[in-house]
């Protein structure tokens, strides 16, 4: 392959292993599957080596998800270029329903050399934590909202009621 070559990686990301396809970069060129990864940082790692052995500038591209940005991180680490994309924001044929992780890798592979993808900011690890720290806070008063209510509510259903204006005090 030639040394100014390009090649689009689309990775679709799950729990325990990464689809990868791979789309050359010419406006016509194939896209590819690549084959299924472990999602461990070892065996990315080493796809990346692999992949970066031909020659060619590597552009990546995942969807955002609950497996968070250590992917990107870690592949900007190893100096290739990394776009997160927002599920949402992916265009998507009409009557195209049949989703797997195979053709999900290839399409974004083939709308990431087509420019058709939209990236979203990626934050580092200071900003991710504390989203991850406001979000266990939430879910946590939504848990104890939830709890009193169904405390009351079966209070209620056994003739308990209590009088005072607030009771939830110490």
């Amino acid at each position: 392959m030639k040394e100014d070559s390009v090649i689009f990686i689309g990775l679709d990301t799950s729990k325990l292993k990464i689809s990868v396809a791979i789309a050359d970069g010419s406006r016509n060129g194939e896209v590819r599957f690549f084959g299924y990864i472990s999602s461990e940082p070892a065996s990315v790692a080493s796809m990346v080596s692999k992949l970066s052995k031909r020659g060619a500038k590597l552009h990546f591209c995942y969807e955002a998800g609950p497996t968070g940005y250590g992917l990107y991180r870690q592949i900007v680490e190893l100096g290739h270029d990394c776009v997160v994309v927002a599920p949402s924001l992916v265009p998507k044929r009409a009557g195209d329903r049949v989703k797997t992780n195979r053709r999900d890798a290839m399409s974004l592979a083939r709308l990431h050399r087509a420019g058709e993808l939209t990236a979203v900011w990626v934050p580092d690890e200071g900003h991710e934590a504390i989203r991850d720290l406001v979000r266990a806070r939430e879910a946590a008063s939504d848990a104890l909202k939830q709890a009193r209510q169904q405390l009351q509510s079966f209070l209620l259903r056994h003739g308990r009621i209590y009088a005072g204006r607030e009771p939830w005090t110490r």
